[in-house]
């Protein structure tokens, strides 16, 4: 369980890291915070991650297409919570050809596809080995402080709906 745990707060943080260097290339409007919580953590791609490591081994060709139908179903699954839940949007796909309400798009599919399969093939193995060389229980301390991050910016959403004031209150 701890291994899982530390694959999905590795691979939130490199998504962080891939967001943060979107909006810089993109010129995005928001160069700050473009996830769910305080810390640098992106759970989205945490979560849609996870569904890929959890599909059975295959060839890279076949990973393409399966990591990238995992990666926009947990994207779409996701956004669909988020906007339910929070009555928020973390991004918006509406002006991008072949989008699904706005939550997913074809663009980021295929990427997410060739992205899932080199992820998997190059990253995974290193992720492997940085969870297995953390200390035992470590995990849990790390769940109280996500625990805790995730209670205070769901609270936060939720009482004020307000995506911008998170996005420039808590930037980091």
């Amino acid at each position: 369980m701890e291994k899982w745990l530390w694959y999905f707060w590795f691979y939130s943080f490199l998504g962080w890291m891939l967001e943060r260097a979107f909006a810089a290339v993109s010129r995005a409007e928001f160069q700050g915070r473009r996830c769910f919580l305080l810390l640098p953590l992106c759970p989205v791609y945490g979560f849609g991650m996870l569904a890929v490591l959890a599909l059975p081994e295959m060839n890279w060709q076949l990973l393409v297409i399966w990591g990238g139908l995992a990666a926009t179903a947990v994207e779409y699954g996701y956004h669909w919570a988020c906007d339910k839940l929070l009555g928020v949007w973390f991004w918006d796909y509406s002006q991008v050809p072949g989008n699904l309400n706005g939550r997913v798009c074809l663009p980021f599919s295929l990427a997410w596809g060739v992205l899932t399969a080199g992820t998997v093939r190059f990253i995974q193995p290193l992720a492997a080995a940085l969870a297995d060389a953390l200390p035992p229980g470590l995990a849990y301390a790390f769940l109280l402080l996500f625990t805790a991050d995730a209670v205070c910016t769901v609270w936060f959403l939720r009482a004020t709906g307000d995506l911008h004031g998170l996005r420039t209150a808590f930037s980091a």
